[in-house]
C-alpha cells in the first residue's frame, strides 16, 4: 500500500486540529485550498505542495498550538515536529507576509532564523488564495478582506496596523498571481 499524497496527508491533519475547535478558521482553510486548486495552471508540479499549505496555513490558531500568538510561526513549529515536507512548513511559516507582523510581536528573528522562504511565486500564490477568501470560506478580494480583518481586529490594533502595513505587498502579490494566470490562458488559447 502506497504512501498518501501531500495533500491527503494535509487534510485530515488540518480538520483534526481545526474543525471542532474552530469551524470558522476551518471553513476558511477550506476555502483558501479551494482557491488554490484553482492555480493549478501556473503551478505545474507545485499545485499539490501549495494546496496542501493551504489547507494548513492557519494551523496555529488551533488552541493547542498557540505558543507565541504569532500563528505562522506557531503553526510551521507544529508541522515540523511532525516532519511535514520542510517546503510546507516553510509556507505555512511566511504565508501572507507573515514577516511584518512577525516584526510587529518581536519575532522577526525567530521566524527567519528559522524558516528560509519558499518561492516568490509560491509565497505570493499562498498570499493570494489566503487573501481572497472570506473567514467562512467564500471568495471575496483583497480589498474588501483587509478591511474585514481591520473591522474584525480593530485599525489601531496589532493586527489592524500589520495588515495596513502588508496591504501594498498584499495587493501587489495578488496582481503578479493575477497576471501570471492571464498570461497562462493567453497563452493556451487558440490564435
Amino acid at each position: 500500500m502506497s504512501s498518501p499524497s501531500l495533500v491527503e496527508w494535509a487534510y485530515p491533519l488540518a480538520e483534526s486540529l481545526l474543525a471542532k475547535p474552530l469551524p470558522r478558521r476551518w471553513a476558511h482553510c477550506l476555502g483558501v485550498a479551494e482557491r488554490a486548486r484553482t492555480l493549478a495552471p501556473i503551478l505545474g508540479e507545485n499545485a499539490e505542495l501549495l494546496e496542501a499549505a493551504a489547507v494548513l496555513h492557519d494551523i496555529g490558531y488551533a488552541p493547542d498550538l498557540v505558543d507565541t500568538g504569532l500563528h505562522p510561526l506557531d503553526g510551521a513549529r507544529y508541522l515540523r515536529r511532525v516532519k511535514a515536507d520542510e517546503r510546507v512548513v516553510r509556507l505555512v511559516a511566511h504565508h501572507s507576509c507573515a514577516c511584518m507582523e512577525a516584526d510587529a510581536r518581536g519575532l522577526l528573528s525567530e521566524l527567519e532564523g528559522e524558516f528560509p522562504r519558499e518561492s516568490a511565486e509560491l509565497n505570493d500564490a499562498l498570499c493570494y488564495c489566503d487573501m481572497s477568501t472570506t473567514p467562512d470560506g467564500t471568495p471575496t478580494n483583497p480589498v474588501d478582506r483587509i478591511n474585514e480583518i481591520c473591522g474584525r481586529y480593530g485599525d489601531d490594533s496589532l493586527i489592524g496596523r500589520f495588515i495596513r502595513r502588508a496591504e501594498p505587498e498584499i495587493l501587489c502579490s495578488t496582481a503578479r498571481v493575477l497576471n501570471r494566470l492571464s498570461d497562462e490562458k493567453r497563452a493556451v488559447q487558440p490564435i
